[in-house]
Parts: C-alpha cells; sequence; structure tokens
C-alpha cells in the first residue's frame, strides 16, 4: 500500500538558522502519525512544507502522490489546522463553516450535511451563533477542525491542537481524531508534550531538526534501556545543592529534571551502582520507576553530538 506522506530528506533554513535538517519518514494510510517535540523542534517548519505553504531548500514531499507545493490535486486532498489563530473573529461559528465552505466550493446540499454532522460530533451546534473571538480554546480549535474538514480530506495536518486547550477539550479532541482515523484518513499532529505521544499509531521525536528516532511508542519505550530513578526532595539548602552538584559531575547521569517535590534521574545502562553509591553519601532515598517518553527523549537529545557555535 503506497503511503500517504513520504518526507524525504528534508531540508530547511532561515537565514542561519536550520529549521530541519535531512528529515526523512512515511506516513501510512488511516495512520495517525506524531511530532513530538519542544518548541524549536522544527515541527511547525516540517506541518508548512508538508502543506505546501514554504518551500524546501532541499528533499521532497509526496502527499498522495502528489507534490503539495505545485499539485492542485494535493492541496485538494489536505486538511490543515496552523498553530496560529486562523479562523474569522468576527464571524460567527456558523458564518465561518459557510465561507470555508464557499473557499471549498461545495454544493449547497453537500456542505449542509457536512456542517450538520461537523456541528454535531464537535458538540457546536448550540453555539452557532457565538462569534469565533469569544470561543474559549478548546471549543476554538473544535470549529477550525470543523472547518478544515469540510471538504472531506484524506490527509489532515495538526499543528500543536492541544496547545492552550483544557483537558476535557483535549480529550474530545482525541476522540475526534481515532473517529476520524478509524474511517481512513491520516493524521499527522505535532505536540510538545510528551505524554502524548503514547495516543498516537507511530511517532517521531523531534530536535534540532532532526529525527531522533521513530516507531510505535510502546516499541521505543521497551527497547529503551537506560534506568530511571525518582529521589524523594527531603533534603534542603547546601546538602541539596551539593547533591545536585554531585550528579551533574556524574557521567551516568544523563538527564536530572523535578517530578513533582521530586527529581528523576535518567541514567546511562550499567550506571546505577555509581549513582546509588553518590545518594547513600548525601543520604538520599530513591526508587526505580518505569521510564516514560521524556526519558526516553531526554537520552536521544543527550546522546547527540554537541554542535559547535559560529
Amino acid at each position: 500500500m503506497a503511503a500517504s506522506i513520504v518526507a524525504q530528506a528534508l531540508c530547511r533554513r532561515f537565514g542561519l538558522v536550520e529549521a530541519v535538517r535531512g528529515l526523512s519518514f512515511e506516513i501510512e494510510r488511516g495512520e495517525l502519525y506524531g511530532l513530538v517535540g519542544p518548541d524549536g523542534a522544527g515541527k511547525t517548519s516540517t506541518i508548512r512544507m508538508l502543506a505546501g505553504l514554504i518551500e524546501p531548500d532541499s528533499g521532497s514531499v509526496r502527499v498522495q502522490g502528489y507534490d503539495p507545493l505545485r499539485s492542485a490535486e494535493a492541496r485538494e486532498t489536505l486538511g490543515l489546522l496552523p498553530q496560529q489563530y486562523s479562523l474569522y473573529g468576527d464571524l460567527s461559528i456558523a458564518e465561518n463553516l459557510r465561507f470555508f465552505g464557499q473557499l471549498f466550493c461545495l454544493p449547497r446540499a453537500q456542505f449542509e450535511l457536512r456542517r450538520e454532522r461537523l456541528l454535531g460530533i464537535t458538540r457546536l451546534a448550540l453555539f452557532s451563533d457565538r462569534r469565533a473571538d469569544a470561543l474559549f480554546g478548546g471549543m476554538y480549535k473544535k470549529l477550525a477542525l470543523a472547518c478544515a474538514l469540510l471538504h472531506q480530506p484524506d490527509v489532515l495536518l495538526l499543528d500543536e491542537p492541544t496547545n492552550g486547550v483544557d483537558p476535557v477539550s483535549r480529550r474530545e479532541l482525541w476522540a475526534l481524531l481515532y473517529e476520524f482515523v478509524g474511517e481512513g484518513m491520516t493524521v499527522l499532529l505535532s505536540t510538545p508534550y510528551m505524554e502524548e505521544a503514547a495516543r498516537c499509531h507511530r511517532v517521531g521525536l523531534m530536535h534540532s531538526g532532526r529525527l531522533l528516532a521513530e516507531g510505535r511508542p510502546d516499541d521505543l519505550v521497551d527497547s529503551f534501556d537506560h534506568s530511571s530513578l525518582e529521589i524523594d526532595s527531603d533534603s534542603r539548602g547546601v546538602e541539596r545543592e551539593r547533591l545536585d552538584t554531585a550528579l551533574g559531575n556524574l557521567p551516568e547521569v544523563v538527564a536530572a529534571s523535578p517530578a513533582g517535590a521530586r527529581m528523576r534521574l535518567v541514567i546511562r545502562p550499567g550506571g546505577l551502582p555509581a549513582v546509588r553509591r553518590v545518594l547513600e553519601r548525601h543520604g538520599a532515598h530513591s526508587r526505580p520507576v518505569a521510564a516514560d517518553f521524556e526519558d526516553l527523549f531526554l537520552a536521544k537529545v543527550a546522546a547527540q553530538p554537541k554542535e559547535s557555535s559560529t
């Protein structure tokens, strides 16, 4: 089966900044694929190249077999939910939908059927007279999603769709995505939230414009060979500073990050004995915890060669 999206060796520079560096991946029809990484990883630039909004400096993109930059067929098969606000704030929900229906040249009967379905599944029907600039985060995102889906695209691109969305609306957005994927739609979304990676069929972990790892979420975590510890934060002041310094000087410690009232450590394979000796000297209590996506990501970033500044 031919892939819905094919990106090969994509590169894109903005002035002196290399936003995307040799990025390659493929997404199959009916797959929910996540580009996961922090701000500045290159996710938005990648989505804009996939949507045909900007041209790669090198490399190629194919969506449903077409070049989205030069092919009307590719643009017709694409739906896009950008990160920035894309609706007309002075128009109501119903008026925004009508505008996008006309933009997509939908026949009236077809538009009305799709509008009613989208208003129903997004639970916006009761608010159709409300202006877009009066919508809070989750409702706004659902309206933007409905507008992007009016022409029933085969491929949906979403740039951080859950950013700034409350937990209930976030759960509803994910339920909608699963429904569309179940109907055969291909979905690519970007997110800075590591916990959302587990919701995707496959993920690509991005950092500094590169793909650090790719695969099924469970497979990536199961194959992770580092250890993770949580340290109780019952020590304070100078003693805690000494512990932090000692751990920071240990080559066995890949990353240390706060986890609520505790500290979480990611430790290289075979490094647990050395770390536990340091913890014992400082009277710190620790316990092993299951590795998660954030641990995996931090270890992948730490393994990258340091780049010299220019």
